[in-house]
């Protein structure tokens, strides 16, 4: 040291302070946002059974003393689980406008650092943040960034900073007025000792919205909105089933934007079937045109998927289309009515074959095999996959078979599943060459035209049977 000293005094020049390390310069601060928020249980549409196991809780930071005369502990931690965009940030934020408790929301990515140590330190630093603003709430969102299940080549520092959470949730500090909720999408990685009683004792599921519980959240999303007296929001929370409260906002604020692009002073029905189309199918290709080859081959590949569907009665048909959507050059918009969550055997086979009728109208009328079947394909193999080793409907038997055993009988499934499925492509080459003219009739309007609705393809069928 002394030598640098002599150098820079021989070079006239200040010597520099080397007294902060690179760790203190890098290492991020622990300022956890705190807020008050004014979001309350109205402003959660649906979920009644979820607010009722929260209000709870919400009872015992206004009032803890009529719990503690009966002995009882709230709970310590509250976990949600379930598909991405069903609200649990939302119920986390509810919980704490409720009971006017403060709110510290921070994601699992926030304690994962480079340095060991530090994940730790942030964790220990926002729990004495919420005691100091208690009553309080910490909103872990993404829980499974710092709480993966432990294992011999897991990350130290990860490791570190669970065993800090893991500590500050169920260690000799035993903060009754500060009530931790995490959510995550991936219950299964989450490890066993973040999951157990005494750190999240209530685990609940924040599945995708009913019927009812989509028409209530399209009303709050539509509730600032001027919708013309044609819009019908139950008929459309039929249409949108296993969407969720994320997606239903979208189709909300797209056809908003479709009205202001028409210049309407209202939203329209008209306006709500396009978001749809946008939200499920892609964005519309205007200048991607096809040659007269391509598209009179889509014509026919829609079409097939058309008939067959009307013939079996699989989920009904809203509209068929051949212009170009997202990577799709055709489709065929298929929207249930009701909510469906148990299928047998036969609607599933139909299923795979309203998604082969596209390859097999090919066939049928061009001889020749495309590529425009790959993603139906790739449907079709997840069905038949899904009936083989999950649902126990082939020869192998009733049971279910894990991801050790598929390897060992990968043969055998493969030939089952491809069974089922030659079987229901035979099925569909019969039904179409049976419908040979319907096929002809509706290709060629669609040829023409570019689109179809339901009525339009039962009509043009009649007037082929009248004939």
């Amino acid at each position: 040291m002394k030598m640098l000293d002599n150098l820079f005094k021989k070079l006239n020049k200040p010597v520099p302070v080397f007294a902060q390390t690179k760790l203190e310069k890098d290492t991020p601060s622990d300022d956890s946002p705190c807020s008050k928020p004014k979001t309350t249980f109205d402003d959660v549409a649906g979920l009644e059974e979820v607010k009722e196991e929260l209000f709870e809780i919400v009872d015992f930071l206004k009032s803890p003393d009529k719990y503690k005369k009966m002995g009882a502990k709230i709970p310590k931690g509250v976990l949600f689980y379930g598909p991405p965009g069903t609200g649990k940030t939302l119920l986390a934020s509810a919980v704490a406008g409720e009971s006017n408790s403060s709110f510290f929301n921070v994601t699992g990515s926030e304690f994962v650092e480079k340095y060991v140590g530090v994940g730790a330190k942030r964790v220990r630093t926002l729990f004495e943040k919420a005691r100091k603003e208690a009553p309080s709430i910490i909103f872990i969102d993404e829980i499974d960034a710092i709480g993966a299940k432990r294992h011999l080549e897991s990350n130290n520092e990860k490791d570190q900073t669970l065993n800090q959470l893991l500590v500050e949730m169920d260690g000799f500090n035993k903060d009754s007025n500060v009530i931790i909720i995490g959510a995550t999408n991936r219950l299964d990685l989450l490890d066993e000792a973040l999951l157990r009683p005494g750190r999240f004792d209530r685990h609940i599921r924040i599945g995708s919205p009913n019927y009812h519980t989509r028409y209530e959240i399209l009303k709050v999303h539509t509730n600032n909105k001027p919708l013309d007296k044609s819009v019908d929001l139950q008929l459309l929370a039929k249409k949108t089933h296993g969407f969720n409260g994320a997606y239903l906002s979208n189709i909300a604020n797209e056809a908003a934007i479709f009205a202001v692009r028409n210049n309407s002073n209202v939203i329209t029905s008209e306006h709500f079937d396009k978001a749809l189309e946008r939200v499920i199918a892609g964005l519309e290709s205007k200048n991607s045109v096809l040659i007269e080859k391509e598209k009179n081959i889509v014509a026919y590949h829609e079409s097939g998927h058309a008939i067959v569907s009307n013939i079996l009665g699989v989920c009904p048909i809203q509209k068929i289309s051949i212009v170009p959507r997202g990577e799709a050059l055709g489709y065929v918009l298929q929207l249930p009515d009701e909510d469906r969550y148990i299928y047998t055997k036969e609607e599933l086979i139909s299923k795979i074959k309203v998604l082969l009728a596209g390859k097999a109208a090919e066939e049928l009328i061009f001889n020749h095999k495309s590529t425009g079947a790959k993603d139906d394909l790739k449907k079709v193999t997840e069905i038949a996959n899904q009936m083989v080793c999950e649902y126990g409907m082939s020869n192998l038997g009733f049971m279910t078979i894990d991801d050790k055993s598929k390897t060992i009988l990968s043969d055998k499934i493969q030939k089952e599943a491809n069974s089922i499925v030659e079987n229901c492509y035979k099925e569909t080459l019969s039904l179409l060459e049976e419908n040979i003219n319907d096929l002809h009739i509706v290709s060629k309007h669609l040829f023409t035209n570019e689109t179809m609705s339901h009525e339009e393809l039962k009509d043009l069928i009649r007037k082929e049977a009248a004939n």
